[in-house]
């Protein structure tokens, strides 16, 4: 990840429609200051002079609490621990219900170039949104080859060797309606460390695909926006590969699964031959998947036929057996 400054965290913002809703009161210079962690911080016990194991490179926030002690340290004209706090190379300071701190604070941070933000929304919100947009912005990533569709509301990552098919499989299955969200290379983040989201290596190519002997294509032009997504979490793994005759293929639908990036994810492998149809068969697999998902499984389902079934069979042949050898013992008595 390339460096995430606190400019970016304002950019960032305006992106997602306001969604911190942050404005900057001061500190400018500091804009261009990296932010190296996803952690926020309340400096309630710094202000009062503890420093040990302050987080010094973390955001800091000042809620309610940070806010009415500071106003009682200004009253007393106390600005050690203050002028202590920014000694620290800290990203920014964020004050929540749209509070404005006095001009000494704000000369305290212009001094130390450390920005002054200010937001209308109150701690939990804020915290909440502001964890989830920094988790995503500091998410583990690994960029693979393959080809990320959407198909029946499954995200469904398709992998395989080059030519095999991926991007003819998933140009059919966007004519039958589904969306593809990236062709060739899919970016991965790891996001609350218990699933992937899958994305466009770059957004600007992410919608272009490459049909051999055809050339390159744009999707969104040839089929609509409804054709197309930004991002989606990657659900199910479908791995394509040339038939061997000489490999036992699963015929019964045992779940097997791999681990990306430490999340475990199902998977299936389909053998590709002539005849086939791959779009088809990834579709059944998406359906299947949902019933999954639903607590249903249809090889379990199939088990326990099968077994009802010998089970009943066995009984009807101890039934049977009874039976003749009780008519055996009364030909013999009468007899």
């Amino acid at each position: 990840m390339s460096e995430f400054t606190v400019l970016d965290l304002l950019d960032l913002d305006l992106k997602e429609h306001n969604h911190l809703q942050l404005k900057c009161l001061a500190g400018r210079s500091g804009l261009s200051r990296a932010i190296t962690t996803d952690k926020i911080s309340r400096p309630g016990l710094a202000l009062a002079g503890y420093f040990v194991d302050f987080s010094g490179d973390s955001i800091q926030l000042f809620g309610r609490g940070e806010q009415s002690y500071l106003s009682q340290l200004e009253k007393n004209n106390d600005w050690k621990n203050i002028e202590k706090l920014f000694s620290y190379n800290l990203p920014c300071v964020i004050f929540i219900g749209g509070a404005k701190p006095s001009e000494h604070f704000i000369d305290i941070a212009e001094k130390s170039a450390t920005s002054i933000l200010t937001t209308p929304l109150d701690s939990a919100v804020f915290s909440r949104r502001a964890y989830q947009m920094l988790d995503e912005v500091f998410a583990e990533t690994e960029t693979i080859h393959g080809v990320l569709v959407e198909v029946f509301g499954i995200g469904i990552l398709i992998t395989g060797e080059s030519g095999i098919g991926k991007s003819e499989a998933a140009l059919e299955l966007i004519e039958r309606g589904h969306r593809l969200i990236s062709d060739d290379t899919v970016k991965l983040r790891r996001l609350s460390d218990n699933y992937l989201i899958g994305s466009g290596e770059n957004p600007m190519l992410a919608h272009h695909m490459e049909i051999r002997g055809l050339g390159i294509i744009n999707l969104h032009n040839l089929f609509g926006v409804g054709a197309i997504r930004e991002k989606k979490q990657v659900q199910l793994l479908i791995h394509l590969e040339r038939w061997d005759e000489k490999k036992n293929y699963d015929r019964l639908g045992d779940q097997a699964t791999e681990s990306v990036m430490g999340i475990t994810l199902p998977k299936i492998t389909l053998p590709v031959s002539l005849g086939r149809n791959v779009a088809s068969l990834i579709e059944m697999a998406a359906r299947n998947e949902r019933l999954k998902k639903l607590g249903y499984y249809s090889s379990k389902e199939f088990d326990q036929s099968v077994l009802k079934w010998l089970e009943s069979q066995a009984a009807r042949k101890l039934y049977y057996n009874t039976d003749a050898l009780k008519e055996g013992s009364y030909d013999d008595k009468k007899s």
